[in-house]
């Protein structure tokens, strides 16, 4: 759920062309791994200083100082699943403006590149799951949808500018945080979290490690958690035929995203998820919160009677069952039960 630098241009194919074919959605064949130096460099220089940022969070950082790193990684988190997410690549609820400045720092300071951006490989993910033209397509292996489609060139199905987003375009803030991206950036990455610090003393280079460089990392992969392994190990309630799953630890991590076969066969749900409480769905109460005092509305949810149609047309049998009169729980097992 994050994308590489050069996708500001959308890229390059992994032929150097843009194709309209006909979407493989077979097995993937051998895919070239062309790879872009310069973003294997970026991430392996930010992974290096984010050991260092782990040293020094463990040894000499005030304890102010991890508090802070540690709400920044729930503010950045939270502002992809609930903002660049639910809000601008799936619509699922709507937002004040209040709410929407905020989100879009938040966002910004995770380092995903623009909101447009993000949203719109976003939507391509969702328009041409597990194929060749899904960018972080999981049938390429765990590496691959987890970090390695940001590291080589993409693939000639690559169809970025097919998706429309025309209507995030006409949103006056997206277009200033597209346009301005790299100035932003600056101050909401880079600036701020190192210089707060400083004002309960802390070392302005001790800052820079913990609280840009490990708490950027230690969010982009469990972002990128949600594009490999809740895509791969868990079970599929809702969609038996598709790769997404549902896996709680990844919720735990990512704001409530690791309920992704219920997202991706109900992607306009702003709550992602059937069950879980608010524990497992940070995403969902940060929403609720805001609803209460008006920064959200217009919430958009699944009937139960949906949810339990698709259940029992295209699930995998896991779906789990409420208590006695749940109408999926089996005869058998009602009439092997002891009743006094």
């Amino acid at each position: 759920m994050t994308i590489q630098s050069n996708s500001l241009e959308f890229g390059s194919t992994e032929n150097g062309s843009k194709q309209d074919g006909k979407v493989n959605s077979l097995p993937a064949h051998p895919k070239k791994w062309d790879i872009v130096w310069r973003e294997l460099i970026i991430f392996t220089i930010f992974h290096i200083t984010a050991v260092r940022g782990l040293y020094l969070f463990i040894t000499v950082a005030k304890w102010q100082t991890c508090i802070f790193a540690f709400l920044l990684y729930i503010a950045t988190t939270t502002s992809v699943t609930v903002g660049a997410h639910r809000l601008w690549s799936h619509k699922a609820f709507q937002a004040k403006l209040p709410l929407k400045v905020i989100l879009l720092f938040f966002f910004t300071m995770a380092f995903q590149y623009s909101a447009v951006i993000w949203a719109r490989l976003h939507r391509m993910h969702h328009k041409y799951l597990d194929t060749d033209a899904d960018p972080h397509n999981a049938g390429r292996g765990f590496f691959f949808s987890h970090i390695g489609w940001m590291l080589i060139k993409k693939h000639p199905e690559y169809r970025a500018h097919k998706v429309d987003i025309s209507d995030l375009m006409q949103d006056p803030l997206l277009r200033f945080q597209h346009k301005h991206y790299w100035e932003v950036l600056f101050i909401a990455f880079f600036l701020i979290p190192t210089y707060v610090p400083t004002l309960w003393g802390e070392q302005s280079s001790t800052a820079f490690y913990t609280c840009v460089c490990l708490r950027y990392v230690c969010g982009l992969h469990s972002i990128w958690l949600v594009n490999s392994a809740a895509h791969m190990w868990g079970t599929k309630p809702y969609d038996k035929n598709i790769r997404a799953v549902e896996t709680k630890i990844v919720s735990m991590l990512a704001a409530g995203e690791g309920f992704h076969n219920y997202h991706h066969t109900f992607p306009w749900d702003y709550r992602i998820a059937e069950f879980g409480d608010y524990s497992l769905n940070l995403g969902k109460l940060f929403i609720d919160t805001m609803a209460k005092i008006g920064w959200a509305y217009n919430l958009k949810s699944v009937p139960d009677e949906l949810i339990e149609k698709r259940v029992k047309r295209t699930g995998d049998g896991t779906h789990p069952v409420w208590g006695w009169d749940d109408p999926d729980l089996p005869l058998e097992d009602k009439r092997m039960s002891i009743v006094k």
